[in-house]
């Protein structure tokens, strides 16, 4: 961000409502109103834009309140920091995986479900939203049991006791990067030392943080969220990975095309709309959504490049201009 904000208590620095404005900004891309001062009036109006904005994404906030923030409740900031790990990390990640577990068509594009604003399209596209969040968890536990499919002895089931042992975590490693681990080796290693070799790993080959100790891992019911976000980074990874640099300019340039096409289309299809009933206009909405849908898998990993402007190169902006204009249509 920029000015950067500084982070050194989690739960006294939040309160100040820009530290969370700052967050979202990044993450979102947008910039989001708020206040410039820094008494408890003007953090808590700061707050209340936060989680504002996130309503408006349509993100549950279930029992997390301004109040609980300007306290400092420490159960309630961290399930507000994990609904935005999930929402704009995981599920964002997820969308880019092929299969059963792809974003349903009424929430494909996230600001075109607006266009209609009846009460039915709002009541279907919430109850999509619901469907896909609760498969970004499956989708993310799909790519990993593929990962770790070739290893006769990882079986992965859950982001609880399936990774205690720290194999799965080595074996995902190997898939991704078969030159830094000998699988042989690992099984005669206690699991603290699986752990540890696997995180070391990560931080220093695939420059992925350590966001985990071994002891954290190595219990009998670890933490399912904070394996699920560090898992998460893995996949992240892999879609860093590259292929020839001329290969993912051509895709762009590909995406460029592709979006304007779209564009046109949408915009044809709101003319033609313009003295037709409601219905007829939602039916035609919908079968733009199907069409799109279809389409747009193709161009899923560099419709979803990193969000930080500063992180694009030019063509990598324009295509982000482009698919934020149609989303914004």
């Amino acid at each position: 961000h920029t000015p950067p904000s500084v982070v050194t208590d989690l739960f006294t620095d939040i309160k100040k409502g820009h530290v969370l404005l700052d967050l979202l900004e990044v993450l979102s891309g947008q910039q989001l109103p708020r206040d410039k001062g820094s008494n408890t009036f003007q953090c808590r109006i700061n707050i209340e834009n936060a989680l504002t904005f996130l309503k408006n994404q349509s993100i549950k906030l279930i029992n997390i309140h301004v109040t609980d923030i300007i306290e400092g409740n420490p159960s309630i900031i961290l399930g507000l920091i994990w609904t935005i790990i999930l929402h704009f990390h995981i599920e964002e990640l997820a969308r880019t995986l092929p299969g059963n577990y792809s974003q349903p068509s009424l929430d494909s594009v996230s600001a075109v479900d607006s266009s209609p604003t009846s009460s039915p399209p709002a009541k279907k596209c919430s109850k999509v939203q619901e469907r896909w969040r609760m498969s970004a968890k499956k989708a993310l536990l799909q790519w990993a049991q593929e990962q770790c499919a070739s290893y006769e002895s990882v079986n992965v089931t859950d982001f609880k006791s399936s990774w205690r042992n720290g194999m799965a975590f080595l074996a995902v490693i190997h898939a991704l990067r078969p030159d830094l681990i000998d699988m042989k080796s690992v099984k005669h290693r206690s699991n603290r030392d699986n752990l540890k070799e696997a995180f070391r790993i990560a931080e220093q080959e695939l420059k992925i943080p350590k966001m985990l100790e071994p002891e954290d891992v190595d219990v009998v019911n670890p933490d399912e969220k904070s394996i699920m976000t560090y898992v998460a980074q893995f996949l992240q990874y892999s879609k860093k990975a590259p292929g020839s640099g001329d290969e993912a300019q051509g895709k762009v340039k590909d995406a460029m095309v592709w979006l304007a096409l779209q564009e046109k289309k949408f915009q044809k299809m709101l003319t033609d709309s313009e003295n037709e009933t409601y219905c007829k206009t939602y039916e035609s909405l919908l079968s733009f959504l199907e069409s799109f849908n279809k389409e747009k898998e193709r161009f899923l990993d560099v419709l979803t490049i990193k969000r930080n402007v500063d992180d694009l190169n030019k063509d990598q902006l324009q295509l982000r201009e482009a698919w934020d204009g149609l989303n914004y249509q």
